[in-house]
């Protein structure tokens, strides 16, 4: 009854998501060319309701370019962000995240060669880029566990992200020996590295909800569990926790939500590092309230980094992952830093 109490309140859940619709309108609105409020709303209720369109020259800067992107842009922020708070809650590591870990590179590393050996399966053409990159993500985070256990049976945070770094640094000498030989696919290959949402369409949008619905739903059926390894396994095992089978199950579901938004949006760093620590000081440890919080607020942090990646140097647009590297490292140092200090 207490958990109860404790998870995400019904007003919580409409202020984070009012709060994410508002970055939302401001990042269709705002841009290369600035679009009214007014017109903005227009336009996109009247799509919603299969109205007809008012002729205006906004209406396919809105559907067919700006909208698509915008809602690609939150849901890899949602999944990224949830990905790593599970993953912080798993490995009782705050600094754990896809781009520490080197999982994202491992992810970008099927995708690159999806692209250029062509793998694709029948009617979805870039669903052997996302296989590809699941199944590398899985495998990745397997070999960066088992390296790091071997090396250091306690799973410290300095063993862990040391081993991503060298797996990330491996990573890197093999797609950079692939771009070599890629050939006329070098350019959109590296900017695809890099993390990009241009280009992206109603069907990538609707892949990454239907991903974040199936293996978001099933991490925050276990938040109770994750609450428990974050106290530590002995105490996980004593109440009743299926210990290997559920981290199987949130390793798994981990691995999907990064191989499915490496695959669309390339490699963006840091996403699942900086959210959730900053969530965390806002709601706290309890993963009841930090997935569904962490969620919300990778969509907004990467909104408002896309939104800057686009209006910064405008006309030119800067890739996305640079944004949020930037801005990740700073915290990155900032939490390694207070976690020394605390030792």
């Amino acid at each position: 009854m207490n958990q109860r109490k404790d998870g995400f309140r019904l007003f919580e859940y409409v202020l984070f998501a009012l709060v994410t619709l508002a970055v939302l309108i401001l990042c269709v609105c705002v841009g290369s060319v600035t679009i009214p409020l007014e017109e903005t709303i227009q336009v996109v209720w009247r799509a919603i309701s299969r109205q007809p369109q008012p002729e205006l020259t906004c209406v396919p800067i809105i559907l067919t370019v700006r909208l698509p992107r915008v809602l690609c842009v939150a849901l890899v922020g949602a999944s990224l962000s949830l990905a790593g708070a599970a993953m912080q809650g798993l490995l009782k590591n705050p600094l754990a995240d896809g781009s520490t870990l080197g999982v994202s590179s491992g992810a970008s590393l099927g995708a690159v060669l999806a692209i250029i050996f062509g793998i694709t399966l029948p009617q979805l053409p870039f669903a052997g880029t996302m296989v590809m990159a699941m199944i590398f993500a899985f495998l990745s985070m397997m070999i960066i566990l088992s390296l790091a256990y071997k090396l250091d049976a306690s799973l410290s945070t300095n063993t862990i992200i040391l081993i991503g770094v060298i797996f990330s640094m491996f990573i890197s000498s093999i797609m950079n020996l692939l771009i070599t030989f890629a050939g006329d696919k070098v350019k959109s290959i590296t900017f695809w590295t890099m993390g990009s949402l241009q280009g992206t369409s109603y069907q990538n949008a609707a892949v990454l909800l239907v991903c974040l619905t199936i293996f978001g739903s099933l991490l925050l059926s276990h938040c109770a569990e994750l609450n428990a390894f974050a106290i530590g396994e002995d105490n996980a095992r004593t109440i009743g926790v299926d210990i290997r089978k559920v981290k199987l199950l949130v390793l798994v579901c981990v691995s999907a939500l990064i191989g499915v938004c490496v695959s669309i949006g390339g490699c963006i760093g840091f996403v699942g590092l900086v959210t959730p620590h900053m969530t965390r000081m806002i709601v706290g440890p309890n993963h009841r309230r930090l997935l569904p919080a962490s969620m919300f607020a990778g969509a907004v942090f990467l909104l408002l980094a896309d939104l800057v990646s686009r209006i910064l140097l405008n006309p030119l647009e800067l890739p996305i992952g640079v944004v949020t590297s930037f801005v990740g490292s700073l915290v990155f140092i900032q939490i390694f830093y207070s976690s020394r200090k605390v030792k």
